[in-house]
């Protein structure tokens, strides 16, 4: 069950990626690109190249959670990318 928390941590990936990843690969985006713990409980949110469909990414302490949405007729308002 995922009940978040009022502490959630949300992070954002602000390139897209590749949408044929299931659970594992973007586990291993989250490791290897963000370098943070898949398992830490926070929520890991990627899109698709269209920006029509995301994928979340969460471990709710029982297993990861993988949550698709598409949109049919819209897209989503994504961050740009900041350079330091």
């Amino acid at each position: 069950m995922i009940s978040p928390s009022g502490d959630l941590r949300v992070y954002v990936a602000t390139r897209p990626v590749d949408f044929r990843k299931g659970i594992d690969g973007l586990a291993l985006a989250v490791q290897e690109t963000l370098g943070l713990d898949p398992f830490s409980g926070a929520a890991f949110v990627f899109r698709s190249k269209r920006a029509d469909r995301i994928k979340v990414l969460i471990w709710d302490q029982t297993g990861i959670v993988l949550v698709h949405k598409r949109l049919e007729a819209a897209k989503f308002v994504w961050p740009g990318c900041r350079t330091a």
